[in-house]
């Protein structure tokens, strides 16, 4: 359908530039326009339209062409943005050239309003400026969950001024549930604040935790095992080869770092209880889900065995 209404547009350019053509090769003499000739006027714009229409539908044949070509919706969402600005600058350019004539004095005064422009709206240019860093140095990309300022999300687009986020938590909502409510961050805010991505593409995972509180007279070591086997049972192989791919990506960095290819737990003291923290891998869209999961087993593995594991007598945990 894209690629029809390019060559659509591209027809139409055609059919416009012949009638500049055929305008400006005409014999009849209409009026003049504030001292303008009529045919001049008509010839320019017929020009600036055939521009238009033939730019509008060179970038829908690109952006078709690319699509078909593409495997990654991701790197295709990027050039589609820069196909975009690069297509809209020629078009605008020789639009503004086909009504003057004066090519260069067009680009000249570009330059000159792009100069006055910067200081009148600064903080649209530091936007752009931000969506170009977004786009070189990728601290995120569309599908990305990630956390900018107090925003949290998935990023479902980023466009030249503003990365648009469907928001996780918020006011609404808690335990990393999508909230309904779209956030919208200026791209500026990336070159002044910290962005935390939780599923970048070299590792989309995360180390999550669930702690469980017990009374001092638990068998630890008992009930430490217990948690291990419960997680090793619900995530065992997968979590392994999540955890070979964590120790390819440190292996590339100066990062020296011991990780263990199986959950862990923690045991942390408290004033009247002891409490245990299982660590262990997952993905961040699935974090919750796996903690509930966990959380039931474990409890439903303790409560099979109430002479080696108590909790503290008030409940409050």
């Amino acid at each position: 359908m894209t690629r029809r209404l390019g060559y659509l547009s591209l027809g139409a350019a055609l059919v416009v530039a012949i009638l500049s053509v055929a305008a400006r090769t005409a014999a009849v003499e209409w009026p003049g326009v504030v001292g303008i000739p009529t045919t001049l006027v008509v010839v320019k714009l017929l020009t600036a339209a055939a521009v238009a229409l033939g730019a509008h539908g060179l970038y829908l044949v690109v952006v078709d062409t690319v699509e078909r070509r593409s495997r990654s919706k991701r790197r295709l969402h990027d050039l589609r943005n820069v196909l975009r600005l690069a297509f809209g600058a020629a078009a605008l350019v020789g639009v503004f050239g086909a009504l003057t004539e004066q090519w260069l004095g067009v680009l000249f005064s570009l330059g000159v309003v792009g100069f006055a422009v910067t200081f009148a709206l600064q903080q649209p240019l530091f936007s752009l400026l931000g969506w170009v860093y977004i786009l070189v140095k990728r601290p995120y990309q569309v599908g990305d969950r990630v956390r900018i300022e107090s925003a949290k999300g998935d990023v479902i687009d980023v466009d030249f001024l503003v990365t648009t986020l469907w928001e996780i938590n918020g006011e609404l909502v808690s335990s990393n549930q999508p909230s309904g409510r779209i956030v919208t961050v200026p791209n500026s805010v990336v070159l002044s604040s910290e962005v935390f991505n939780y599923s970048w593409d070299e590792f989309p995972f995360v180390w999550n935790e669930i702690s469980i509180q017990v009374a001092y007279e638990t068998d630890l070591a008992f009930a430490r095992s217990e948690m291990v086997d419960v997680a090793d049972e619900l995530l065992g192989d997968e979590m392994r080869r999540n955890v070979e791919r964590y120790r390819e990506v440190l292996a590339e960095t100066a990062v020296e770092m011991e990780v263990q290819d199986r959950p862990t737990v923690n045991v942390v003291q408290g004033e009247s209880w002891v409490e245990l923290r299982l660590r262990y891998l997952t993905h961040p869209r699935r974090g919750q889900r796996v903690k509930n999961e966990l959380y039931e087993r474990i409890l439903e593995r303790f409560n099979d065995h109430p002479d080696r594991v108590a909790f503290p007598v008030s409940r409050n945990r």
